[in-house]
């Protein structure tokens, strides 16, 4: 009798030691939650406040709000001229993200569909290039820019720089690397006996690639453009050092046109932030399946 009371003792106190551990868990994440989440509740916050407030307030910002409206939006829509600089945006983003999946694919397939003598080597270059730091190339790659003849159809100056195709070509070329090594490692998971059987049906290589292995390899193409999406849009270095015209730029270097040599409004810069990251939080919501996966896509050896 004894022995059943002191198993149900032990049973109790394993279940208030999970308990509190569970609630201890939920306090920590909480607290964590709030933590990130302090700056973005405080961007809102400063963009819904007049900036006379703000000025004529001692505590300046962290001052209590006596009005709370939309009108930095408004002004941000207007002045700023924000429809024209997410035009410029999206020109950027969307075919950078075409060509890098385009070519990456390709290049993924010939390394993992196929043994040739540099297959291995080819892709330890294209990943170590991810290793190389985009302000180690700047200088030459800006008078690289300035000395390339580019047609008349795509460049109003005659040269690379200050064009909206240098700017594509730059992004999908440090974007290629990441996504071959991703690519290849999820093609070689494939089965083999697919491309072999389409081979023995007469079916080209192209047709291989194209109507074989490209269906197959579309959820890894979605979870990459989800994560090119966001790292190509939020890019502000490219977008700065490779462009002199202001109304090239896409949105994110146009937000540092809102700060003043003497003078910056916090309130309309916040508004700004806040609009400029609402294309890539929808993108989020409506892929984060994809966004999630593609975190660890290609870490699985094939």
């Amino acid at each position: 009798m004894s022995a059943v009371v002191l198993a149900g003792q032990r049973t109790t106190h394993n279940r208030t030691q999970r308990r509190l551990s569970r609630v201890a868990l939920y306090i920590f994440l909480t607290a964590l939650a709030i933590i990130f989440a302090w700056p973005l509740l405080y961007t809102v916050y400063t963009s819904l406040r007049p900036f006379g407030e703000i000025v004529n307030n001692a505590n300046g910002a962290f001052s209590t709000p006596a009005t709370l409206n939309l009108n930095n939006f408004i002004t941000f829509w207007n002045s700023a001229d924000y429809p024209h600089f997410f035009w410029n945006t999206m020109v950027i983003t969307l075919p950078a993200i075409v060509l890098t999946l385009w070519v990456s694919s390709m290049l993924a397939f010939a390394i993992s569909r196929f043994s040739w003598r540099f297959n291995l080597l080819v892709l330890m270059i294209f990943t170590a290039g991810n290793l190389l730091p985009p302000q180690v190339i700047i200088v030459p790659l800006y008078r690289l820019y300035n000395l390339l003849p580019v047609p008349a159809p795509f460049s109003d100056n005659g040269i690379m720089y200050d064009q909206v195709l240098g700017l594509i070509l730059i992004h999908a070329t440090f974007q290629t690397g990441f996504c071959t090594f991703v690519l290849s490692n999820y093609m070689k998971t494939l089965s083999k006996e697919l491309v072999e059987a389409a081979m023995i049906d007469g079916a080209g290589i192209f047709t291989i690639y194209s109507r074989v292995v490209m269906p197959l390899v579309r959820p890894a193409l979605a979870a990459l453009g989800t994560l090119l999406f966001v790292w190509i849009y939020n890019d502000f270095f490219w977008s700065v050092m490779l462009f002199k015209s202001g109304d090239k730029r896409p949105i994110t270097a146009a937000l540092n046109n809102l700060s003043g040599t003497f003078f910056t409004d916090p309130t309309l810069v916040a508004a700004g932030s806040l609009m400029a990251a609402i294309p890539t939080v929808v993108i989020y919501l409506l892929l984060q399946r994809y966004f999630i996966s593609g975190l660890t896509l290609g870490s699985a050896k094939g």
